[in-house]
């Protein structure tokens, strides 16, 4: 669904006035659509019919504990990568035998934080960590479900800091070293080779490389179901492309055919790890004009939500589209939208057509449900935003802004040593 729609000229989300949000919370603020999540979840869910199936939601793209909540209560599962992601899907009410833990850098107690809660699998990303995790799961006197994440070689096609299939990347073991994998693990005592995962990248806009990675994962499944190992998982990863401009990427009626027809019927059971795909388009960011600026022929429109609310942009010199919530002033002229942060590259837009506006005006950034928030810091001193969420005409603060005890907390000045 699209929650984010015009009324009388102004923007409101599902059944609340924008307008409204930023007035009660202020600026810059995070608002997410709970019907847009649910809806999402309920797609990908439907498309998938009958096939065994577990939809872990990547926790790391909107890691609200209220957005999390929402989709769990949906029924998902977490894919998660760290101790404190693992800590947060519990708080949000995860089911631990839904929850699978990716990452290349596992350290020896977030390995046992996972076994301790029972968790479904974890995706070992190469041998050396396999050893590892069977040493600690040996420590604790258990065996710990494992799945090798095996790359594929496959190109995505997408930005390369989101490419994770090439064998250039730190993510994975290489193809050829699959079936050795699997023999060690098999040899350990404390590991279950349970499962296969493979992950090629994000923001994915056509299904072929996902079906072209999945063909050759059936093919390895097949081998090794062969060689005697007793493979019921195949996890799928994630990656599905949005549209933030003028992108087309598949429905999920078109990922879940592709996905199907290249390992369903295996008797195994399909994890996904859909994160972008849920929270993007779910999301907006809310920021006030400060003013305009010209440099000769350069037009600046200065807000107050920078690179440190919305990394995107400067990170990925990704395309978010900006518009005003009330209606436009006037015709549209080239400028860059820029923050506060002391950075050239604190930008969230370049040379882009932008209407006339003045000190106050309310703009919206779209499709800020995923990697907005959970990828802000304090740089320069700012404090984190607040975020809201809205189902109907309701609306939760579900985080407060910070305050600026909050960028201090935990510090301390040893005057023994400061003088």
């Amino acid at each position: 669904m699209n929650a984010f729609t015009r009324r009388d000229g102004r923007l409101w989300v599902e059944d609340v006035s924008l307008d409204e949000l930023a007035e009660r919370h202020g600026t810059p603020l995070f608002v997410y659509s709970a019907t847009a999540l649910t809806d999402n979840y309920d797609a990908l869910d439907r498309a998938l019919g009958d096939a065994p199936h577990t939809l872990c939601y990547s926790i790391k793209t909107n890691m609200n504990l209220a957005v999390v909540r929402t989709l769990v209560a949906r029924g998902a599962g977490i894919d998660i990568t760290s101790g404190g992601e693992l800590f947060r899907a519990l708080r949000a009410g995860a089911s631990p035998e839904k929850i699978v833990y990716s990452g290349v850098g596992k350290r020896d107690d977030e390995i046992d934080q996972a076994l301790a809660a029972g968790i479904k699998m974890f995706n070992v990303e190469s041998r050396a960590e396999l050893r590892r995790i069977d040493a600690v799961a040996g420590a604790r006197g258990v065996r710990a479900p494992v799945a090798f994440r095996v790359n594929p070689d496959v190109d995505p096609k997408t930005h390369p800091y989101i490419s994770t299939g090439l064998r250039t990347s730190k993510f994975g073991i290489p193809w050829g070293e699959a079936g050795e994998a699997y023999a060690e693990a098999k040899a350990l005592q404390h590991v279950d080779a349970v499962g296969i995962d493979c992950h090629i990248g994000s923001q994915l806009t056509e299904v072929q490389p996902f079906v072209d990675a999945l063909n050759r994962v059936r093919h390895l499944l097949l081998e090794l179901r062969d060689a005697g190992h007793a493979i019921r998982t195949i996890d799928v990863g994630g990656g599905l492309g949005v549209t933030y401009d003028d992108e087309t990427p598949p429905s999920f009626e078109q990922y879940a055919s592709g996905v199907l027809e290249s390992v369903g019927g295996l008797g195994c059971d399909l994890v996904f790890e859909p994160g972008r795909s849920f929270t993007a388009n779910a999301g907006v960011m809310l920021t006030r004009v400060l003013y305009e600026k010209r440099n000769d022929e350069k037009r600046f429109v200065i807000v107050d939500g920078g690179m440190n609310d919305l990394i995107r942009p400067a990170l990925y010199q990704a395309y978010q589209r900006i518009e005003p919530v009330g209606p436009a002033r006037g015709d549209a002229r080239a400028a860059d939208v820029v923050g506060p942060v002391c950075e050239s590259g604190d930008f969230l837009a370049k040379d882009r057509p932008f209407p006339p506006v003045e000190t106050g005006d309310l703009l919206a950034v779209h499709s800020a449900g995923a990697y907005g928030f959970s990828m802000s810091s304090n740089y320069n001193g700012r404090v984190r935003a607040a975020e809201v969420l809205v189902k109907g005409d309701r609306a939760a603060l579900v985080r407060e802004r910070e305050g600026y005890e909050d960028l201090v907390r935990g510090e301390s000045i040893p005057e023994e040593i400061t003088g």
